[in-house]
């Protein structure tokens, strides 16, 4: 049996790639903040320059390659997906509802017998 291991080098380019990607994160939150005066149209273009810039740094790091290719993966799994017909997917739902329904009917009865029995035969109370 094969075991595969997989080593990550942390090095030191990729924590300050992570760093600045913090860093810029930050840096365009606060100038949405700061930038209110200038009105929403530079408040916005500030936050969204600065997150993309985020994310192409964090693109660049080992993380974010790791990332981009999990991403793939998933993209490829869910592709091989056999997704149900209409036709399944309607039955299927009609069955679940039937199902709560009968279930709720069965509580429902099952209260009301258990009340009848506590309150009126065992206790002796009358509901007035």
């Amino acid at each position: 049996m094969a075991t595969t291991q997989v080593e990550t080098v942390n090095t030191g380019a990729d924590k300050a790639k992570l760093a600045a990607v913090v860093a810029l994160v930050i840096a365009s939150v606060a100038g949405f903040y700061l930038l209110g005066k200038q009105g929403p149209i530079v408040q916005w273009a500030a936050l969204l320059l600065g997150l993309v810039v985020a994310a192409a740094v964090f693109l660049v790091s080992e993380p974010g390659r790791q990332f981009v290719a999990f991403a793939r993966d998933a993209w490829r799994e869910v592709k091989k997906v056999v997704w149900p017909t209409r036709k399944e997917t309607l039955q299927m739902t009609a069955y679940v509802f039937a199902f709560v329904v009968i279930m709720a009917l069965f509580l429902w009865f099952t209260d009301k017998t258990l009340e009848w029995v506590l309150y009126d035969l065992i206790l002796g109370w009358r509901k007035s």
